[in-house]
């Protein structure tokens, strides 16, 4: 079976999910240079930096009913031309921002109110590009295409902890500070305003075509959701908050958290992250060739054991003072976390049916990633300076996947070749 929408829109829409995830990446991996610009320095920046990103977050789920009921309602096209609209002009704006150099205190709550316009509406984007592409593709490869919208978020990362590692590595500390700091959000706005004029192009849904021919579009798809599909809700939440605290601690955290805990310096947490980057875009296409081959509910097992088993390891090699033992409990940290994201792409979005899709998959998805991806950076922060416990982001995780484990036990396949 061909897919269901030409390969050009299946590539804009997996290949967007770059600038989504190159913001938010952008802010963990820059945290402690914008805890100087925009906090002023001093011990308390970097956690204070790292709780108004947390705080930000929680727009997610606000952003994913809005956006969530205009794809469902109205198509997914016109909700992802919208929030990369959205996205464009914060990342823009941000990259004009003056300094607590400047303005003081002020400085830090303009930055505050654009990563809550970012929050809100990063809430329907990547819930929409699953939407689209699970629609889309396929059902044979919707495991595959699910996956390169994943590798895709990574090559986002990718690109945030280059251009922060370059930018840090090329700029005296005085200038880093002075207008350094603006390129990388300067990046980010081209890259989502070339985005947003290649989504122009991206054909319907055919599912949600569908459904306006047959007037079936729900008036309230939220609702419908809540009340139809709950059990897909609570499914997605599960899967989605492994997904966030693997990624949000075992990658994007991990910079900060050499850093501060003056295992290797800022520059070199930096370039480790680049090679971590690199093999997530490497495992994530293999992970989604095989959950469409063995199924999502074997490869989300799997994934939550090794969750389960590997991150306080990991960290306590981190820490050994040692840059070969940091690269490994770096790589390894991002292979599980590439792995759990491939899957939990198109296995969160095959709990509901394509009436309230969008809806149902951003409330559960959102919400977790509220929960376990923006907060866990800074508890896990909070964590290691009150106990002294460098151990404690694995734990963290670890508790996470042991959570999770029994709702994957008991979740029924969705690959659709091996229902």
């Amino acid at each position: 079976m061909a897919h269901r929408v030409s390969h050009r829109s299946l590539a804009v829409a997996a290949l967007s999910t770059v600038v989504e995830w190159y913001d938010f990446t952008l802010y963990l991996y820059f945290a402690t240079v914008v805890a100087r610009v925009f906090f002023g320095g001093g011990s308390a920046a970097l956690t204070t930096a790292l709780g108004g990103f947390a705080l930000a977050y929680l727009m997610r789920p606000f952003g994913a009913v809005a956006f969530g009921h205009i794809a469902d309602r109205h198509g997914r096209r016109p909700m992802l031309l919208l929030s990369m609209a959205l996205m464009s002009m914060a990342m823009l704006l941000t990259a004009l921002l003056p300094t607590y150099a400047q303005i003081g205190p002020a400085a830090a709550w303009l930055l505050f109110a654009l990563r809550c316009v970012m929050g809100f509406s990063v809430g329907g984007e990547y819930t929409g590009v699953i939407t689209y592409l699970l629609e889309g593709a396929n059902p044979a490869r919707r495991g595959l295409i699910a996956s390169l919208a994943a590798a895709a978020s990574e090559i986002g990362a990718l690109l945030a902890v280059g251009v922060s590692a370059v930018t840090v590595a090329a700029l005296s500390e005085a200038d880093l500070q002075a207008w350094g700091w603006r390129i990388p959000f300067f990046v980010g706005a081209a890259l989502a305003g070339t985005v947003w004029l290649a989504r122009r192009g991206l054909e319907e849904s055919p599912d949600w075509e569908q459904l306006r021919a047959d007037g079936e579009l729900k008036a309230n798809p939220l609702a419908h959701a809540v009340s139809r599909q709950w059990g897909g809700v609570l499914r997605a939440f599960a899967i989605s908050s492994l997904g966030s605290i693997t990624y949000y601690v075992g990658i994007t955290y991990v910079p900060a958290f050499l850093a501060s805990a003056g295992s290797i310096g800022e520059a070199a947490a930096l370039s480790l992250s680049t090679i971590a980057a690199v093999a997530v875009i490497l495992v994530t296409p293999l992970v989604g060739v095989l959950s469409d081959r063995f199924g999502r509910r074997p490869a989300l097992l799997v994934l939550a054991l090794l969750s389960a088993a590997l991150p306080i390891a990991m960290f306590s090699q981190m820490t050994g003072g040692s840059t070969a033992r940091a690269l490994l409990g770096a790589v390894v940290l991002a292979l599980v976390a590439g792995g759990v994201s491939a899957v939990g792409a198109i296995a969160t979005g095959e709990q509901f049916s394509h009436e309230s899709r969008a809806s149902g998959l951003g409330l559960g998805y959102t919400v977790a990633t509220a929960i376990f991806g923006g907060l866990t950076p800074y508890v896990a922060q909070r964590l290691v300076e009150a106990t002294g416990s460098p151990l404690m982001p694995g734990i963290m995780i670890a508790l996470v996947a042991v959570a999770a484990l029994p709702v994957f036990a008991m979740m029924r396949e969705t690959a659709p070749r091996l229902r």
